[in-house]
C-alpha cells in the first residue's frame, strides 16, 4: 500500500486483501486504508459446508471458492500478490484465474530450488549452521502447482553471518522481502 501510494510502483490499484489468517496485519492494514477485507479459512469453510465430507473435498471447495472471490469483482488487468499466504494452492483455484489470464506472484523466502515451502528461514539457517550454504535470499516468483518453483521474478541473495542468530537472520530477510516485493510487483504489472 505504502509503495502505490510513494509511486514506487505504478499503474496499479489495491482493490481487496484477502486471508486465511483473522489476525493478519494486512487485514487491518487493509481496513484503516478503506481497501475492502475478506477472512478465508479452511477450517471455516469446512464448517460453513458439511455437504463436503472429507478433507480433500473440503480443500477443493475452499480454493474454488477463493479463486470466486478474487474472479467476481476484478478489474480487466489484474494481478494476485501473495504474501504472507501460507496455504498451498491447487488447481482449483490456479486453473480458473490462469484461464481468465489473472497472473499470481508469490513472495518466498529462499532463492530458487532451494527451501522451498515453509520454514524456509529457519531450514538455510540451519544449513548455514552445518556449513552446507554461505547466503540465503528472498524470491517474487510466480506461483504454479508446484510449491516455490515458478518462474523467478526478482531473486535477491543475502551473505549469512556466523555470529547471526535465526531471529536476527529473520528480521535481514523481511527487510530484504519488503524491498523485493515491491519489485516483483511493479515487473509483474510490466509484464502484463
Amino acid at each position: 500500500m505504502d509503495a502505490i501510494k510513494d509511486g514506487k510502483i505504478q499503474d496499479a490499484e489495491i482493490v481487496r486483501v484477502i486471508s486465511n489468517r483473522l489476525k493478519a496485519f494486512g487485514l487491518q492494514r487493509a481496513r484503516d486504508a478503506g481497501v475492502p477485507t475478506v477472512y478465508h479459512n479452511l477450517k471455516t469453510f469446512g464448517k460453513q459446508h458439511p455437504e463436503l465430507t472429507n478433507d480433500d473435498q473440503i480443500r477443493k471447495g475452499y480454493d474454488k471458492a477463493l479463486a470466486d472471490l478474487i474472479l467476481e469483482h476484478r478489474p480487466k488487468r489484474s494481478l494476485v500478490v501473495c504474501a504472507g499466504w501460507m496455504h498451498v494452492l491447487s488447481p482449483n483455484f490456479l486453473d480458473p484465474l490462469e484461464r481468465s489470464n489473472v497472473p499470481i506472484i508469490n513472495l518466498h523466502p529462499a532463492l530458487p530450488n532451494a527451501f522451498n515451502g515453509v520454514d524456509a528461514i529457519n531450514r538455510a539457517y540451519q544449513a548455514f549452521q552445518q556449513g552446507l550454504i554461505t547466503k540465503t535470499g528472498v524470491m517474487v516468483h510466480y506461483v504454479i502447482s508446484e510449491v516455490d518453483a515458478g518462474k523467478p521474478l526478482v531473486i535477491r541473495e543475502l551473505d549469512l553471518a556466523k555470529d547471526e542468530t535465526c531471529a536476527q537472520l529473520e528480521d535481514r530477510m523481511h527487510n530484504l522481502e519488503w524491498r523485493a516485493i515491491v519489485e516483483g510487483v511493479q515487473l509483474a504489472i510490466t509484464n502484463m
